[in-house]
């Protein structure tokens, strides 16, 4: 349930900017990404340094640590609005589902389970699920 409640509040967030920034817009928002963007952001905090594989020139395999791909994700959001990316997407909607995540997750989290730690491969934090 509090997952589900995470997603949703993430995804009201995003909206919510969407709209404040841009208040004449045509764009029909469904919530999902921005919601989305949400748990990018709290999996980025909780999990830096997790493999994440990724396709390099779409056929090499290669596992990087989330910081680098999902810190690349992000910025390409914040690309998109600095460029004045024609609509069609709701950049804002990304970049406040990502301020929810952040601000929620260190409030959500399990006791004891600390931010932005690498933890090894077999290895919990104190208060992680084994």
């Amino acid at each position: 349930m509090r997952y589900l409640g995470f997603y949703l509040v993430c995804g009201v967030a995003a909206a919510l900017v969407h709209g404040f920034i841009n208040p004449h817009s045509t764009i029909v928002l469904v919530g999902a990404s921005g919601a989305i963007a949400g748990i990018v952001a709290a999996y980025l905090m909780l999990r830096p340094c997790a493999k994440i594989e990724v396709l390099i020139f779409f056929i090499i395999p290669k596992a990087l640590d989330a910081y680098w791909v999902l810190g690349f994700w992000v910025l390409m959001q914040v690309w998109e609005i600095l460029k004045h990316s024609p609509e069609g997407v709701a950049w804002w909607a990304h970049i406040g589902g990502l301020a929810a995540g952040a601000a929620l997750i260190p409030l959500l989290r399990k006791p004891g389970v600390e931010l932005f730690a690498c933890v090894e491969p077999g290895e919990t934090q104190p208060g992680a699920a084994a």
